[in-house]
């Protein structure tokens, strides 16, 4: 591999339309990297671990990506995002504390451990709240609980699925959408675009079928979002807000962000800005190495 550019390493656990468009990214502009499945990757612990300026890691399971940055950053491979951004954002309890320590304004969330304890937490809330999983995505297991009944029904089954998540209860205030939410993109320092999310449904994510439609960037957009992403250590990250009687709200972090149906309505080449940012950490990471 040639060293006019930085060594790249891109991981993935499934190849999809966002993996595409970065690997035509780096094609376009003559950028050797290398792609890295997670299916097929070994990590040596005694240190025979792959080299790279940077590894960008675009992986889908969560905890394989975590225990490869983990690695990758004890060995001091830089890679994007670290293994810090990764385990917040991860976990929606987490990610929310980080928040909470920033001064960040976000829903109320109240962390419980017991079925009695959580259907309290609910009730001093007050109704309708959400329940979510503290590590998911994609919109998946998430509930509107409307009153009481409803609550006590979805705690018990939580209960009765038994495993470690479901028991431990993150919920959160329910915030009245106007039809829609707000995604916005950081890259760095810079928020580079925003998107409104539409759904009929409360929950609004592309994945599930919401629309997306351009959103300019404000000057609360921009500052809520590059505080944010500050609050859970930077990198390439995509906020998730809401708007509210008190202003807008963060509702989630995402480190390893979808974006193809974000680039014609923002008009932004979100793929080119996040090689942008890969590479200037490959050559910080590329001159710490030579001047070391």
């Amino acid at each position: 591999m040639s060293r006019e550019f930085p060594s790249v390493g891109i991981m993935y656990h499934r190849v999809r339309a966002e993996e595409k468009l970065l690997f035509e990214e780096f094609n376009r502009r003559g950028i050797p990297y290398e792609q890295i499945d997670d299916d097929l990757v070994t990590l040596d612990l005694n240190g025979n671990l792959p080299k790279y300026d940077v590894v960008f890691e675009r992986s889908v399971h969560h905890a394989r990506a975590l225990h490869t940055l983990e690695i990758l950053n004890a060995a001091n491979v830089t890679t994007v995002n670290t293994y810090e951004v990764a385990k917040t954002c991860g976990d929606k309890i987490s990610t929310s504390a980080a928040l909470s320590k920033a001064r960040v304004p976000q829903p109320r969330v109240i962390v419980a451990f017991t079925p009695e304890s959580a259907l309290s937490a609910i009730e001093e809330i007050g109704y309708p709240v959400v329940l979510k999983p503290p590590v998911g995505s994609w919109g998946r297991m998430l509930s509107r609980v409307n009153d009481k009944d409803a609550a006590e029904a979805i705690l018990e089954h939580k209960q009765v699925l038994g495993t470690y998540h479901h028991s431990i209860f993150y919920i959160q205030e329910y915030v009245p959408k106007p039809g829609r939410d707000i995604r916005s993109f950081v890259v760095g320092d810079e928020t580079i675009g925003a998107i409104y999310r539409y759904s009929d449904h409360w929950i609004t994510n592309t994945a599930r079928g919401g629309v997306a439609e351009y959103c300019p960037v404000t000057e609360e957009i921009a500052a809520l979002s590059q505080s944010a992403a500050r609050a859970v250590g930077g990198g390439i990250l995509a906020i998730d807000l809401l708007e509210s009687s008190r202003g807008l709200l963060v509702n989630e972090v995402n480190y390893t962000m979808e974006f193809r149906n974000s680039i014609k309505p923002t008009g932004v080449d979100i793929p080119a800005k996040m090689v942008d940012y890969v590479m200037a950490q490959g050559e910080q990471s590329q001159l710490a190495q030579l001047t070391a």
